[in-house]
């Protein structure tokens, strides 16, 4: 049992290190391996190579790391707190209201927007949209927990408050023009490639503040499996801890989103591959697994993503979906062992 564990965690380590080398090496303009090799041990060039390296391909690799981390935690959060294995970050309507932010933004008011400088994904009122409509459906959400003690009672009403919003963007999406439309929809689709450097690592100082605020609820999320009841009986404020999940979550899902766009399916497939790979619910052993795991998912997709070749790129949240699905039902179909393992 020892042995197949240390190979597991092995493979946990190793994995994401190959997926991001390989994602620097492929890509939709096709460079030989010594060229690679060599902007990357000599950077500041001013070839091609170094330019498409260091000004795309590594920023994109670090997204698509970050990314996976931040959404694979918050699946972690969503699914230990409601106890429910097909939970996801963007079960409480995080995603939707950052979509409808972004509706208001580029169907409500296209007057705002300054397209000049970058894709929609980059443009910097864009991201501040996005953390607005998921801030504001998130303190909804904390306001109703304020009110109410059933957790399954949020969920639901979670759910309810996300096909609200989405029934708005809809609206929205009814009444606008085509080519606004269009900008909106691509915005949907999710990109990795649209972060620059900068914002790169204000994602990175997001996603480092979310894991760490996570890494201090790894003993409550221990107690929220025993149950609330039991929790509340060895002196946990369940409130409290509700709302500081909701946050971490709300800070790691909607930065996600404001950077990258929605991208699904990775918070809901990874927590539970974690547990699976390592026969345990324990958060202090399904936490640095969801991690690895989460970047290594999120950097396949990336590189599935740039097979079409030559200047084609498949939308990431195209690729999530055909590895999340079948990866999801196959879990449906054993929700006997995983009921076992929340």
């Amino acid at each position: 049992m020892r042995k197949r564990r240390y190979h597991i965690w092995l493979i946990l380590a190793v994995l994401p290190l190959l997926l991001a080398l390989a994602d620097l090496y492929t890509g939709s303009v096709h460079f030989s391996f010594r060229e690679i090799t060599d902007a990357l041990l000599h950077p500041g060039g001013g070839d091609d190579v170094s330019v498409i390296l260091h000004r795309f391909r590594l920023p994109r690799m670090w997204t698509a790391i970050l990314a996976g981390v931040a959404l694979s935690v918050s699946g972690l959060l969503m699914q230990t707190l409601f106890r429910n294995p097909l939970a996801g970050p963007y079960v409480l309507g995080i995603s939707a209201g950052a979509s409808l932010g972004v509706a208001l933004l580029v169907l409500g008011f296209p007057a705002l927007l300054s397209f000049a400088g970058g894709t929609l994904a980059a443009n910097t009122t864009v991201m501040a949209a996005a953390v607005a409509g998921a801030t504001a459906v998130l303190l909804l959400i904390m306001a109703v927990s304020l009110r109410v003690r059933d957790i399954m009672t949020i969920l639901i009403l979670g759910i309810m408050f996300g096909s609200a919003v989405t029934a708005l963007v809809s609206i929205l999406q009814y009444f606008s023009n085509e080519t606004l439309l269009k900008v909106f929809v691509v915005w949907t689709m999710g990109s990795l490639a649209s972060v620059t450097g900068s914002q790169t690592l204000l994602l990175a100082l997001l996603v480092a503040f979310g894991v760490l605020l996570t890494l201090l609820l790894v003993r409550p999320l221990n107690l929220l499996l025993m149950g609330e009841d039991y929790a509340r009986s060895v002196g946990m404020h369940i409130r409290r801890t509700r709302i500081l999940i909701f946050l971490v979550t709300g800070l790691l899902a909607g930065g996600v989103t404001a950077f990258c766009g929605p991208i699904g399916f990775v918070g809901i497939v990874v927590p539970h591959l974690a547990r699976i790979m390592l026969r345990t619910s324990d958060v202090r052993q399904v936490l640095p697994a969801t991690l690895l795991l989460g970047a290594s998912l999120l950097l396949l997709s990336d590189i599935l993503s740039h097979l079409p070749g030559e200047g084609g790129v498949l939308p990431i949240n195209a690729v999530t979906a055909v590895l999340g699905i079948p990866m999801i039902i196959w879990m449906v179909l054993q929700r006997q062992r995983l009921s076992s393992l929340m």
